[in-house]
């Protein structure tokens, strides 16, 4: 049983707001301000997504109002003047949308967030409809797992599975999300794999590993 978020769709934002093409820019400003958000997926009419307005496109509009565009025509990207003049949803949008499916992985999603520079992503399926958003907060729920549940899937998940026969009762203790590892092993090189996968355990913040090997001092 899945003891923790680790797909998109675990912690994703189900109840989406979208706009259309022919959406105002004052209508998508007032629904941003309605919803508390900070971009808007533009939609087709069977709802797949074909591309996404955000606050940064918006701003060109404020950025540019009291410049000469035949002169920042040298220094900017024609696609910024052409937005800083738009006026519907269609003409403000980045296209192609960078999306995510909703069986991700909450780490290939926050790759995805990092290498295209965006703070949301629309979620889709295999047809590019539009089935939610999953946010930077949304990523970092994760590390609200509270301790006991952490210890207890490295303890079971990990540790037991890995570290079957130890010298020592292994055991882990988490604080703050900070995984402890005390015990003794027969063989040392699966130290360094339990403290990787306890690593990898979704929700811990950082591990210290105070196993050893028997004989050691």
């Amino acid at each position: 049983m899945q003891s923790g978020p680790h797909l998109v769709s675990d912690v994703m934002t189900g109840a989406v707001v979208a706009v259309g093409r022919e959406t105002l820019f004052k209508d998508i400003i007032e629904r941003m301000e309605q919803w508390q958000v900070s971009a808007l997926p533009v939609l087709e009419g069977d709802g797949r997504v074909i591309g996404l307005v955000s606050e940064a496109d918006l701003l060109l509009k404020e950025e540019f109002r009291d410049s000469d565009p035949d002169r920042l025509t040298q220094q900017r990207r024609l696609s910024d003047l052409a937005k800083a003049g738009a006026v519907s949803a269609e003409e403000l949008m980045s296209t192609p949308a960078v999306t995510v499916h909703a069986d991700a992985t909450l780490a290939e999603a926050a790759r995805i967030m990092a290498l295209r520079h965006v703070k949301r992503l629309p979620v889709v399926n295999a047809d590019g409809v539009l089935e939610g958003v999953v946010s930077r907060g949304d990523l970092l729920k994760v590390f609200l797992r509270p301790d006991n549940e952490l210890a207890d899937e490295i303890q079971h998940g990990v540790l037991d599975v890995l570290l079957p026969d130890p010298v020592e009762p292994v055991g882990v203790t988490v604080i703050g999300g900070v995984a402890t590892l005390t015990g003794k092993v027969q063989d040392a090189s699966r130290i360094p794999i339990a403290v990787r996968l306890v690593r990898g355990v979704e929700g811990v913040v950082g591990v210290d590993c105070l196993l050893t090997e028997v004989g050691e001092e």
